[in-house]
């Protein structure tokens, strides 16, 4: 199958309704039925302000968060259609794949 690859980047400490976001991000985008995403916690990383972000031995507050999904290009509009519905400004990186299950190809 054809589609994207979708990245997005936050800290641990940015919250949405309730949640933090990258969980926010995992559960939304089960709920639109995306078959899987992966919530990954970063050591360190900064952004586009330069500012370094980094997981610290009893606070993990400023910790970089990666959520990671494969989807068609339905599904990827999908989520940003939510996210702007939501107000939700964050930073992501979409690339074109080719994906599947090895036993198909």
């Amino acid at each position: 199958m054809h589609g994207y690859q979708l990245t997005f980047f936050t800290q641990q400490a940015r919250q949405h309704d309730g949640l933090p976001l990258g969980e926010w991000l995992l559960q939304e985008s089960r709920r639109l039925g995306i078959r899987g995403a992966t919530l990954i916690a970063a050591t360190q990383g900064y952004g586009h302000d330069g500012k370094l972000h980094a997981a610290h031995f009893f606070e993990l507050s400023d910790q970089p968060i990666e959520v990671t999904m494969a989807l068609s290009e339905a599904e990827a509009k999908h989520i940003f259609n939510r996210l702007h519905e939501e107000g939700i400004n964050i930073f992501f990186i979409k690339t074109p794949i080719e994906y599947g299950m090895s036993e198909e190809h």
